[in-house]
């Protein structure tokens, strides 16, 4: 497509109205359920027999920015299943709103917590087609849509699921009918051919949730599936000696990046290394899993990470999604007074207070950075 503004035009009506018809160069549309006619489309999830899995089934309120005072921009993120996704839209709903509008419409963080609701659609059909838009390499990006002038009459290789049958339920679907127009986008043997042999799906369960593998938040954030977090492709293991099939990582830099701390994988030495292609965006955004949840780190500044002299004091915000978290958190980060360990040498304990989490994941990018929360009680 020619004109990208055009496809987020044609996305919001999609949004506002859930059209079927729309004709354009570089859209298609796919009206379920053809989905379920894909004998190969399998590599969604993966499903043990014991479990009855929860499904990714969304109300609106979960890709429709909140009309909460103070986060207009902020989508609700409750359950383990949406929430990678959603923490991934929310940060490309904040490059709309930071970086990607008309100059004459600057937004600065105290702009953003007034953002009008004609906005805020036009920011979540940008940011869903931005992510559609590089999963299809720049070229094409398929929207996949329930209507109800389609019926489904199981085909003889139908499988249940027990996940895409959910549409007959009333509600929103929105995260469900994203994954499939994002693999669609992508298309079934791009799919397939980023995935190595340490992953064959997309999400797996855990306690009964839908979780998001690694390749899914690589496809979210960089439009290919790999699911390595290590710059481009590994031919060895750690001991240097050449592996049985190559292991895919990430290939480009992309807008939004992605940082990784867990507590219980460090103590195990088992925390993945990201690569700088995913700690160093093209914008100082991050989507950031720490234990295993997902939020937010933005900066207002677009310098950040292209002049080094920036990155000696600036400031991040911090937005984890949860309704206790009311506003957004600002973190101030010294990258050249003195080591951050000094200041805690005192604190004995709990180790999430002598280091709290979201400080280790900013570490992770800046390392040794002192951490001051201005007034705010350090949290995660």
């Amino acid at each position: 497509m020619k004109d990208m503004s055009l496809f987020i035009d044609r996305y919001l009506e999609f949004l506002l109205a859930t059209k079927s018809e729309i004709s354009d160069q570089g859209i298609t549309v796919i009206v379920y359920p053809p989905v379920k006619l894909l004998c190969e489309f399998d590599f969604l999830f993966s499903v043990s027999q014991e479990e009855d899995e929860r499904p990714l089934v969304t109300t609106e309120s979960e890709l429709l920015p909140s009309n909460t005072s103070n986060s207009n921009s902020t989508n609700l993120s409750e359950t383990g299943g949406t929430c990678a996704i959603q923490m991934v839209v929310q940060a490309h709903i904040i490059k709309y709103l930071l970086f990607n509008r008309p100059v004459n419409s600057e937004c600065t963080m105290q702009s953003m917590v007034t953002v009008g609701e004609k906005e805020q659609r036009k920011a979540l059909a940008a940011a869903l087609t931005d992510i559609l838009w590089i999963a299809g390499e720049e070229q094409t990006a398929t929207v996949c849509l329930v209507t109800l002038e389609r019926c489904f009459t199981p085909h003889m290789d139908y499988k249940l699921d027990n996940f895409t049958e959910r549409f007959k339920e009333e509600g929103s679907h929105g995260i469900i009918l994203f994954l499939y127009s994002l693999i669609f986008s992508r298309t079934i043997d791009r799919v397939r051919a980023d995935f190595d042999c340490t992953t064959t799906h997309l999400l797996h369960l855990s306690l009964g949730n839908f979780v998001s593998r690694q390749a899914l938040l690589n496809l979210l954030l960089t439009g290919r599936a790999t699911p390595q977090v290590f710059n481009g492709t590994s031919l060895n293991d750690e001991q240097d000696k050449a592996l049985a099939q190559p292991l895919h990582g990430v290939l480009t830099r992309s807008h939004v990046g992605y940082l990784l701390w867990n507590r219980e994988q460090v103590n195990h030495a088992q925390l993945p290394l990201v690569g700088s292609m995913l700690k160093t965006p093209k914008l100082p955004i991050w989507v950031c899993n720490i234990n295993g949840t997902y939020s937010v780190l933005f900066s207002p500044n677009r310098s950040l990470l292209s002049d080094w002299k920036m990155e000696h004091l600036f400031q991040l915000y911090f937005y984890n999604g949860q309704p206790t978290q009311l506003n957004t958190t600002m973190l101030t980060i010294d990258t050249h007074s003195h080591h951050w360990e000094a200041e805690n040498s005192d604190i004995q304990g709990d180790p999430e207070k002598k280091f709290p989490s979201v400080e280790m994941t900013i570490r992770t990018k800046w390392e040794g950075a002192v951490i001051d929360w201005n007034g705010t009680v350090p949290f995660f």
